[in-house]
């Protein structure tokens, strides 16, 4: 559960208070419209990422039968952390001051201790 409302809990502030400041900065910027969509849909699949994580957690703490549901979650969280982290070490290093890299991994974390 604990899993779950990480990834409940960034789903409100990455679609929400995020979202409005990422959609402000990208529509502001001098990038071709393309860029600007292609670039807010990536964002909201990952606010969808976070709900369907969420959803999938909390269904499996009540149903363990289904826990097999859990492990996608975990690898996709673990993946997700060391991109943050891949990345930010190269020329991304502003990925190493957002919350990504650690929120992902503790979600994947807290999953795996869950199962």
């Amino acid at each position: 559960m604990a899993a779950a409302a990480i990834s409940l809990v960034g789903m409100v502030f990455h679609g929400f208070i995020g979202g409005k400041i990422y959609i402000s900065n990208v529509n502001d910027s001098d990038m071709e419209t393309l860029t600007k969509s292609l670039s807010i849909v990536s964002w909201h699949v990952f606010t969808i990422f976070l709900f369907a994580s969420a959803s999938t957690l909390i269904y499996v703490a009540y149903n363990p039968e289904f826990t097999i549901a859990v492990y996608p979650i975990i690898g996709i969280n673990l993946l997700g952390s060391l991109l943050f982290v891949f990345l930010g070490l190269g020329r991304h290093r502003a990925l190493l001051r957002m919350p990504g890299a650690v929120l992902m991994g503790t979600t994947a974390l807290l999953a795996w201790l869950g199962i």
